[in-house]
């Protein structure tokens, strides 16, 4: 089976960032890119409106991927660029041509000039339906902003790549998400830095204890956890530096912060659905509408 990596596109600044990231993840990982452009039918008289001309908004938006193809194989001679385009419903056809991809790349606007996504309902609902790796690329990312700064200050895609940031609970540490984080950092040739972020019980839950003293060991606990839940990852990836950060507080906010010195976030989504349909899940969620790096959200069971 043909393995690759697909990216979503529809014209806009944030996709074509997102298959700008896209395409240098797929050189890092020798495999093909796939370009998908989904024409969502307007009704026939739109359609046919001379809004541009002689040509139809169908014949206009063909040019999406076929542009964006052209441009990336300049950039990449090497690498394997297809584009198609598909009718139909975009969170439908993505989702569903995402089964056969090893990643899947959205694109999604920035909250603000200091950073954070915007994720639409088309990338909310495909990373909800989803269960290949899906990772979200801000409007406006450079490729230099995930490498550290030359010795001048100045920022380049020639320095060494900034660590790999991965959320985990440890209460719940899942293998797929530690391992695709694992993955990016030694494709990378950069550390692993892994947060694990723990709520302290309220003061009064301590009764007449020191506080401080019980917070003390309460940390010593969570920082013991986050070893003992990676000492089989650092044998099995011996060249990729490990940096473990045990914190207290809420993690969405921690994960923010600190994906401001991360080249790319990694978090998990439980697969799980309800009623209500699929859900990302509050963490989740959060982080991708406030950290400033890329996000890959990894579906685990």
């Amino acid at each position: 089976m043909l393995r690759y990596v697909m990216v979503g596109l529809d014209g806009s600044s944030e996709s074509r960032a997102a298959a700008r990231w896209a395409a240098r993840e797929a050189a890092l990982r020798h495999l093909p890119l796939r370009l998908v452009h989904v024409w969502e039918p307007v009704p026939e008289p739109l359609a046919q409106a001379p809004l541009l001309g002689t040509e139809t908004l169908r014949h206009w938006s063909e040019r999406i991927p076929r542009g964006a193809a052209e441009e990336l194989r300049a950039e990449h001679p090497a690498l394997d660029v297809a584009a198609v385009q598909l009718t139909g419903l975009p969170g439908d056809v993505l989702a569903d041509l995402a089964r056969d991809a090893d990643l899947l790349v959205l694109g999604s606007r920035g909250l603000s000039g200091i950073g954070g996504f915007l994720v639409g309902s088309v990338g909310q609902a495909v990373i909800a339906r989803t269960e290949v790796p899906v990772v979200l690329v801000r409007s406006g990312e450079q490729a230099a902003e995930e490498h550290t700064s030359a010795p001048a200050g100045v920022p380049s895609a020639t320095g060494r790549f900034r660590p790999v940031l991965l959320g985990l609970d440890t209460r719940s540490p899942d293998d797929t998400v530690i391992a695709f984080a694992f993955d990016e950092a030694a494709r990378r040739e950069t550390a692993l830095r892994v947060l694990h972020a723990w709520n302290p019980p309220p003061r009064n839950v301590y009764g007449l204890s020191d506080h401080g003293s019980v917070h003390d060991e309460l940390a010593r606990e969570q920082a013991a956890g986050l070893t003992e839940a990676l000492r089989p990852w650092r044998h099995k990836y011996p060249d990729v530096e490990v940096i473990e950060a045990c914190r207290a507080g809420n993690a969405a906010d921690q994960l923010a912060s600190s994906s401001r010195y991360a080249s790319l976030v990694v978090v998990g989504r439980r697969l799980r659905r309800s009623r209500f349909g699929a859900h990302i899940g509050p963490v989740t969620h959060a982080v991708l509408h406030h950290v400033v790096a890329p996000v890959a959200v990894v579906a685990h069971a």
